[in-house]
């Protein structure tokens, strides 16, 4: 099972987006997600806005898209 850090990598993958553009789009800059992205340190509150960023419903542990893609 892939870690939280390695869906949140796939997730922007699925979408093209850049990490930098995520950390802009929430507010947060580029540093600041590269370091919860070293530590693992989302809450689940972030992790719900990483999913409305990226257009997808965060349910623990999973982002889904539209598309039925599950990640």
């Amino acid at each position: 099972m892939a870690t939280t850090v390695e869906k949140i990598r796939m997730a922007t993958a699925k979408t093209g987006m850049s990490l930098s553009e995520l950390a802009r789009r929430m507010g947060q800059s580029p540093q600041n997600i590269n370091s919860k992205l070293k530590r693992n340190t989302f809450t689940e509150e972030e992790l719900k806005e990483i999913a409305q960023v990226l257009g997808a419903k965060y349910e623990p542990m999973r982002f889904i898209f539209d598309d039925g893609t599950e990640i």
